[in-house]
């Protein structure tokens, strides 16, 4: 179908007005002031409403294949839709992990199947898959992804020939999970031995902690530019990491990149005696103080991007003891909403959600016409109410995992409509499913 998006407060490429947006065969024909709507398109009044470009999330974990029991492509790309997410670009740690190029496609057939969302998938890495890596065509996926620190799953890369050989030779942007394990191990031990097995959640950033961070980002950095990779760390979670990274030059020309995530820039170490195992993710939520340098970063343009790190698990092994608990936790139908609460407290401004929830995304990956409101690009949207609160409550979650770590929370804005390739995915908490998303695609020589 078509649409004429009528008197929407338009947010894209740093400024706001009110204007008329075309929508035909699933692209932005025209924006203007005013459009005559002489090819009845279905017209949708949004006067008080204002238009963002669609989030593009660069990290998510939707499980699919093999730990179906906490999340899938199909139940996580409709939550993202609803939470105005509109692309995304999931991690390989899955079972059987995705480390050949048969395993990549397979995943990308099931998305062709059922996401409402558009998606990409990251290659992931071994200590002895580089043959693997070469053979991909990275117009065509996201990137490459190393865990450099242990998390969910068996993915550690910890073979300095093998990481050298990656930074070395491959062909696209390289994605890193940044703790040093040998700090990890030891700090557990540590506290184990002090206070026994029975240890609560606090206990997380200090075993998880600001040295383990900062030794393995700042060896991926050294990496980077020995080789001169084109490197993206992701989810930086300390202030003594935003060292590694500069604002000095715009991000078109960055080698070096950095992002952060909702989590790290909401919750705080004091959460964890009311959350608990809720907010474990890694790297660990941190000190109200790096929340605060991390939220000074994004507005400064030393942290490019902002993503989820969306990782759900079920509540019963959520409520596990701490030690059994696994990391991470469900946040893409918020994101955005979260965001929007700090615009709402005066931190941020719209325009500058838009450039580091889409705008940003898209020029740092390459990718080929989406996270700009631009004629001639997909009409990948995302329609808000800034005066209409939304409570979450269980009864609201999309998420398989049916919990979410802003239970109770109540925004002080909401998600109107959601377009992904032009089409009305979510339309005021209902969801059309006969339209499914595309495959991004990257601007790379």
């Amino acid at each position: 179908m078509n649409y004429l998006i009528k008197q929407a407060h338009v947010v894209n490429e740093n400024e706001i007005f009110v204007g008329d947006v075309l929508i035909e065969n699933g692209i932005i024909q025209q924006i203007e002031r005013t459009i005559d709507n002489t090819n009845n398109a279905i017209e949708i009044n949004a006067e008080g409403l204002h238009l963002l470009p669609g989030a593009i999330d660069d990290q998510v974990h939707f499980r699919e294949p093999g730990l179906t029991h906490k999340g899938e492509i199909y139940t996580e790309a409709k939550a993202a839709v609803a939470g105005g997410v509109t692309s995304f670009m999931e991690m390989p740690n899955t079972n059987p992990t995705s480390t050949t190029k048969q395993r990549l496609e397979e995943k990308y057939k099931r998305a062709s199947e059922c996401s409402l969302a558009n998606y990409s998938f990251f290659m992931g890495t071994t200590n002895t898959n580089i043959d693997e890596i070469l053979s991909i065509d990275y117009k065509t996926v996201c990137g490459v992804k190393i865990f450099m620190g242990s998390s969910t799953g068996d993915m550690l890369v910890d073979d300095t020939k093998a990481l050298e050989n990656v930074f070395a030779n491959a062909n696209t942007l390289v994605a890193t999970h940044c703790e040093h394990d040998p700090f990890i191990k030891e700090n557990q031990t540590r506290i184990i031995e002090e206070y026994g097995e029975d240890i609560p959640a606090y206990f997380h950033p200090i075993i998880r902690n600001e040295e383990g961070c900062y030794k393995s980002s700042s060896y991926a950095v050294e990496l980077a530019k020995k080789f001169n990779t084109k490197l993206h760390i992701l989810h930086i979670s300390t202030a003594k990491e935003l060292a590694l990274f500069t604002n000095k030059i715009p991000l078109k020309q960055k080698r070096i990149t950095a992002e952060a995530c909702i989590h790290h820039l909401w919750f705080c170490d004091e959460d964890y005696k009311t959350k608990g195992n809720y907010i474990k993710w890694n790297p660990s939520v941190k000190t109200a103080y790096d929340r605060d340098k991390l939220f000074e970063a994004v507005l400064n343009g030393t942290i490019d991007v902002i993503a989820t790190d969306h990782a759900p698990h079920t509540i019963d092994e959520k409520e596990q003891t701490y030690l059994k608990a696994p990391s991470g936790g469900p946040l893409v139908q918020h994101s955005l909403l979260a965001m929007l609460d700090f615009y709402h407290q005066g931190k941020i401004t719209l325009e500058q959600i838009a450039l580091k929830m889409s705008h940003n995304v898209s020029d740092l990956f390459q990718i080929k016409n989406r996270g700009f409101i631009r004629e001639g690009y997909f009409a990948d949207l995302v329609m808000v109410d800034l005066k209409k609160t939304s409570l979450v409550e269980k009864s609201n979650l999309l998420y398989k995992c049916g919990w979410s770590p802003f239970e109770g929370h109540t925004f002080k804005s909401s998600i109107v409509k959601t377009f992904v390739n032009g089409n009305l995915v979510f339309d005021n908490g209902n969801i059309n499913e006969i339209a499914k998303g595309m495959r991004l695609e990257f601007d790379r020589d």
